[in-house]
């Protein structure tokens, strides 16, 4: 019989536990770890390869061993001590043999597990449509379903939970309604996005596994998990380009788009890579609905709607992206936010113009150069284009060239630069200016001094824009052909201005 979990807040059990996490540095693993351990939780973290997990801000406050889920042998020891293991583990790819490779690493897992002692397994997994048949399900979905029911059979209490698309940055399902809703204003789509879906924001995925470690024992069971709406594709396309600012997109459906020919469409179209494209393609051909909600009795908590969703996915991708700069990220804020260690495909599209020049000059004499940027001392490139942005900007309604700076010696954050603003000093070191020029998106331009491992010191150039939609694309790649000259010239002249002076002061 299920009783309500006695839990003290709904959110986390009430008292600590030792949990092993498999698949940590997925996606979803990831964000969940954090969330444990800011719950009070130790966390053990299975990997193949532990050297994946070093980016991670996290590394430093859980445990690390190294196992194969498809080797038994490999798993001792990893289990020892274990109350709750998470087993996020899945293939995606379409190889012959992922099934029975998922179905191998399931028992494997569920068999160390029992022998263990483990309390609780939880699984996270795909939500399967109402009435059809576990046959007529797509492979990757039907591999899901044959997971939670390994899990489940094992013995050890478990908690399946089954999602549809999570909605947060990083998310595959969620990077692809991104990039086609960002990069196609028309679209002939397939007819899968007339199919009704029901989307969960990540930070409700994760509150309900972590949630999930406090279930009583006498509970073992699969969920049904989703947001408060339900909405056809082509209804989350419509609300993305609402949320994000960009106009309405004229979608056409077709019924002549197989899942393959969808993939290779999506493959075309967004920068998801195609083995990952094709088994989300094929889930999206059923119509993926909750059931039932017997989840909000042992993990309370008001689900996040769609939109407020996409908001918060969509709220850090500049700064969790741009700040990442060359050798250091800061931590995200939350978990629908990017983190570092997304793959280069997630967070939207961000272009680079880098430049890097060794520079015979103190990194002062540098600096010196780097912060007067800028009203009078122009931008140490080809006069005639930055002239002849300043004057396109003013035509566009835009702020051009006029503003100058305040201080010709200093700058501070804040400080209006030409048609940029200043955005973040590091003194000495780092200076990034943001874009206020009229443009189809986001822009900015770092400049930094470093020394290098011989001592050298080092000027960093990197010139980075967000798009927002298909003019934000081909906005960018009209002015690329121009960066040479712009922007390596910027780098040029700034490294001799900084030499010619350093040798003034040294002479």
């Amino acid at each position: 019989m299920d009783t309500p979990h006695p839990a003290e807040d709904g959110s986390r059990p009430a008292a600590s536990a030792r949990c092993l996490v498999t698949g940590a540095s997925g996606y979803i693993g990831g964000r969940l770890v954090p969330e444990l351990l800011d719950a009070g939780h130790r966390v053990r973290c299975l990997a193949r390869h532990p050297d994946k997990l070093r980016d991670f801000p996290w590394v430093d406050r859980v445990e690390t061993v190294r196992g194969d889920v498809t080797d038994a042998a490999s798993l001792d020891g990893a289990f020892d001590g274990v109350d709750v293991a998470y087993y996020l583990v899945h293939s995606m790819t379409s190889t012959a043999d992922f099934e029975k490779k998922d179905r191998l690493a399931a028992r494997t897992f569920a068999e160390r597990a029992r022998a263990a002692g483990v309390r609780r397994i939880v699984y996270l997994g795909g939500l399967t449509p109402r009435g059809v048949p576990e046959s007529a399900l797509s492979p990757h979905l039907r591999s899901r379903t044959e997971v939670g029911r390994i899990l489940l059979d094992s013995g050890v209490p478990t908690t399946v939970l089954r999602a549809a698309v999570v909605i947060g940055s990083g998310s595959a399902s969620f990077e692809m309604l991104r990039y086609l809703t960002e990069r196609l204003p028309v679209m002939v789509t397939p007819s899968w996005v007339g199919n009704r879906v029901q989307p969960i924001a990540v930070r409700d995925v994760l509150r309900l596994l972590v949630g999930s470690a406090g279930m009583p024992p006498d509970v073992s069971r699969t969920f049904d998990i989703g947001g408060p709406d339900v909405l056809t594709y082509q209804d989350m396309m419509v609300r993305y380009a609402r949320v994000a600012g960009l106009r309405r997109r004229l979608i056409v459906p077709v019924p002549v788009l197989t899942p393959r020919l969808s993939s290779l469409w999506i493959g075309l179209v967004t920068p998801v890579p195609a083995p990952l494209a094709r088994p989300l393609t094929e889930s999206l051909r059923h119509e993926v609905v909750c059931t039932e909600d017997d989840i909000a009795r042992y993990v309370p908590g008001t689900p996040v709607p769609f939109e407020e969703a996409l908001r918060l996915a969509l709220r850090r991708v500049r700064e969790a992206k741009v700040t990442t700069r060359w050798s250091s990220a800061s931590p995200p804020g939350a978990p629908s936010d990017p983190l570092p260690t997304d793959p280069d495909w997630a967070g939207g599209s961000l272009y680079r113009d880098e430049r890097s020049r060794p520079v015979d000059a103190s990194p002062e004499a540098l600096w010196r150069v780097v912060e007067g940027v800028g009203g009078e001392n122009g931008w140490y490139s080809f006069p005639l284009a930055w002239a002849v942005r300043g004057w396109a900007d003013r035509l566009a309604g835009g702020v051009g060239l006029r503003r100058g700076r305040r201080d010709a010696a200093r700058l501070r954050v804040g400080d209006a630069l030409d048609f940029w603003r200043v955005e973040e000093i590091d003194r000495g070191r780092l200076l990034r200016l943001r874009a206020e020029m009229r443009l189809p998106g986001l822009a900015w331009l770092e400049m930094a001094v470093e020394r290098d491992g011989r001592g050298r010191t080092v000027y960093r150039q990197r010139a980075l824009f967000h798009p927002r939609g298909l003019a934000g694309q081909a906005y960018w790649w009209s002015v690329a052909p121009f960066h040479a000259v712009v922007f390596g010239g910027m780098a040029r002249n700034i490294a001799r201005t900084a030499e010619a002076e350093n040798g003034r002061r040294t002479g």
